[in-house]
């Protein structure tokens, strides 16, 4: 008899109990294309018919939602292709505690509208003393286009020619600015500028002037900037797009500005991304006077830049709630590091594996902090399982240095120390 007569039919794979069951977690239609996965290996004689229904369970996702959880072991902190910083326990439960209905914009005393994001605002303002009010909208261009729009629509925003920078994926800040209906008023050189090139560029159709934090490359040698607190001697706002997120000062990044020290000096508002330095979710935040603010609030389009409730409750759950992922990692020692590349390394090599555990140097990335070395240590592997890891059930992500594939651990939660072992030596048999 052919065994492919013996291949279940559809509905009969689906009656499965643990398929019936997933159908009602995944969707229908994801675990019927399972089955027919199946059925298709069987039919071309790679899989016995009996099997069927097992492989069917085995190619299922954990959930509906095609992206993975990711262990970062690259040495880039904030590595922007794994969606930056990790958020907190407590910002993963706030955001489970208002995924269904929630008072977003309700008062509940008054069981009337109330305010969207009070909780958030009332957090970042309590976090930074030297800010008069806070607003969120999605991500930090969008925080530095609703502050140009808003200010500087068909009037001139003065910056200095050494900013404008250009981030990942070919983004730049001139044309976002210049989209905005803003013109530029460039000042100074490549590597210097002075106070007196921002003073004679002033005029009746300024809007602001603007200092960008050139977050992702170092000018050195002769050089000269202007800082914020000489930039307030002006007639005009001054806006900083601070970039990385930091709220206070960090001692191991001494050279990050940070939005309590840059409005103190003198800022009138501070635009920044919420998922780098701060820990959080993907947002723009704004913070300065209240005059400033309430203009931003009430434009037009803050509405199309607004965030959601998720976005909302992740924010404040990080400014108010413990250390996030990302300050935990940038705490930890190189000693306490090496000691559990020791020990991972170790394990590995009792399952016949080679590897061993080495000094290692990360970054921050993300844009933030550039130059800055953060002292780690990683586990060496042969550079083989830098693929074999990648693409495993629970994917490590890598780099390969010297013919060597490193798992670095800075950004890697203790708790997953044990899920790299036991992911490494699954690697070493597939491989």
């Amino acid at each position: 008899m052919d065994a492919r007569r013996r291949i279940p039919a559809t509905d009969r794979v689906l009656a499965d109990p643990l398929l019936h069951g997933a159908a009602d977690r995944l969707g229908h239609d994801v675990v019927r294309r399972a089955v027919h996965d199946a059925q298709q290996q069987a039919r071309h004689g790679h899989l016995p018919p009996e099997q069927v229904a097992a492989a069917a369970r085995a190619a299922l996702p954990d959930t509906a939602c095609g992206m993975r959880r990711v262990i970062n072991a690259s040495g880039v902190l904030l590595h922007t292709n794994l969606g930056r910083a990790p958020l907190s326990d407590a910002a993963i439960d706030a955001v489970r505690a208002t995924a269904g209905t929630s008072d977003v914009e309700l008062d509940l005393t008054t069981g009337r509208r109330g305010p969207r994001g009070r909780g958030t605002r009332d957090a970042l303002i309590d976090a930074v003393p030297a800010a008069e009010d806070a607003h969120v909208v999605n991500n930090g261009a969008a925080a530095l286009s609703l502050a140009a729009t808003a200010l500087a629509a068909g009037r001139e925003i003065v910056l200095a020619r050494g900013e404008l920078v250009e981030i990942g994926d070919g983004f730049r800040i001139p044309d976002l600015l210049t989209a905005t209906g803003a013109r530029l008023r460039e000042v100074g050189t490549t590597n210097r500028v002075h106070l007196a090139d921002y003073q004679d560029a002033l005029g009746p159709d300024t809007g602001f002037v603007l200092k960008v934090h050139p977050s992702n490359f170092r000018i050195t040698g002769f050089t000269s900037h202007v800082t914020v607190a000489e930039l307030r001697t002006l007639p005009a706002p001054v806006v900083a797009d601070i970039g990385s997120g930091l709220l206070h000062p960090h001692p191991k990044l001494p050279a990050e500005p940070d939005a309590q020290r840059t409005l103190a000096a003198g800022a009138d508002l501070v635009t920044a991304s919420g998922d780098k330095l701060l820990g959080g979710p993907q947002a723009g935040l704004l913070l300065g006077t209240t005059d400033l603010i309430t203009r931003l609030r009430r434009h037009p389009l803050a509405r199309a830049l607004r965030v959601d409730k998720l976005t909302l409750a992740a924010l404040e759950a990080t400014v108010r709630g413990p250390a996030t992922p990302t300050a935990r990692a940038l705490a930890r020692t190189p000693a306490e590091l090496l000691d559990r590349a020791h020990h991972v390394a170790a394990a590995l090599r009792d399952r016949g594996i080679d590897a061993d555990a080495h000094d290692s140097t990360a970054t921050v990335g993300g844009g933030g902090a550039p130059g800055v070395e953060l002292p780690s240590a990683a586990i060496t592997l042969p550079a083989r399982f830098a693929t074999a890891l990648r693409t495993a059930p629970t994917p490590v992500l890598g780099r390969v240095e010297q013919d060597r594939c490193l798992l670095d651990l800075l950004a890697v939660a203790p708790t997953d120390d044990h899920t790299l072992i036991d992911t490494t030596a699954a690697a070493d048999r597939c491989t």
